[in-house]
């Protein structure tokens, strides 16, 4: 038995098809059907029933699965811990959902280059299921993603909670109000992320309290076209507070929302059984010391780094 044997057994399980689980570890079918026969004649017993296109474990793979996924993140992290090179400093990767990503990763490094932590980041922009998708095939040592996630292989670290606004032009006519209740936006056009974003789901989640489905006609990759759209008054938006900017453009405005105030929660998550590098915990606390303690950065904007201190 070794160590490739039992990646191409893993990926067999977690795909469901020789085909797939090939593909998947750059070999050829024929080739990881014979290692994989060379495994069940090693071990003694079938690791999968064989039904014409699906391939599902048996009681021998199902107790093989869960030690080989075990072994094998053991000799990955170990090869990876191996590989740093602190000198010039501790390599990280991490991944982040797009209304993350463009204002606390890089809150995240001037805090690392004011206060001199000596970390080396790998970023990756995607929406939630990619990122977390990312985290358990071990691409990534961390996620930034909305809550919730529910996979029990990943650990999850909270960061802070903040609220949802109206994002409107200037001279929409609800710009007039200082609050406003979301079922007064049942009539309105959206202007959202795309359909993959945690943030478009809550805000059809949010309608769907009101009795309402949002009126989608334009859908956005990036959330920068989403204000632009925005402030030209072709629909409203629904942003997280953490997305207001000074470079917003012209006439987009932000209004709040009365009680109950939506929110979202915000947290890092990684494997658990993936290695803790001195990168990845480095990282984290630079994370946690952007986001700060005090109940008020808790439910708003993480802070960001200045002359070597966070304020």
């Amino acid at each position: 038995m070794d160590i490739y044997q039992l990646r191409y057994f893993v990926a067999v399980a977690e795909t469901g098809n020789f085909t797939k689980a090939a593909a998947r570890t750059n070999i050829s079918q024929p080739s990881l059907s014979q290692q994989i026969l060379n495994l069940e004649e090693e071990i003694g017993r079938k690791l999968f029933h064989r039904l014409s296109r699906k391939a599902t474990l048996t009681d021998a793979g199902q107790l093989l699965l869960e030690r080989a996924r075990r072994i094998i993140s053991e000799a990955d992290n170990t090869l990876r811990e191996l590989k740093e090179e602190p000198a010039r400093g501790h390599r990280v990767a991490v991944g982040a959902i797009p209304t993350l990503a463009h204002f606390f990763l890089p809150a995240v490094v001037a805090h690392c280059q004011a206060n001199e932590i000596p970390i080396r980041l790998r970023s990756h922009e995607n929406f939630r299921d990619a990122v977390v998708s990312a985290v358990l095939d071990g691409e990534l040592d961390w996620g930034l993603v909305a809550l919730p996630v529910g996979d029990p292989r990943l650990e999850i670290v909270r960061l802070f909670t903040e609220p949802l606004l109206l994002a409107i032009s200037a001279s929409h006519p609800l710009a007039i109000a200082e609050t406003i209740n979301f079922a007064a936006l049942q009539n309105q056009n959206f202007i959202l992320m795309g359909s993959a974003s945690t943030l478009a789901a809550q805000v059809q989640r949010l309608g769907g309290d009101y009795d309402f489905l949002p009126n989608v006609t334009h859908r956005c990759a990036q959330l920068t076209t989403v204000k632009a759209l925005t402030a030209m008054g072709l629909g409203v938006s629904i942003l997280p507070q953490s997305a207001r900017h000074a470079s917003d453009p012209a006439g987009l405005v932000y209004r709040k929302f009365t009680a109950p105030i939506p929110t979202r929660d915000i947290a890092l998550v990684r494997h658990r059984h993936r290695h803790m590098s001195k990168g990845a915990e480095l990282f984290a606390e630079a994370a946690r010391a952007v986001v700060g303690p005090s109940p008020e950065t808790q439910r708003g904007k993480p802070r960001t780094a200045t002359a070597g201190r966070v304020r």
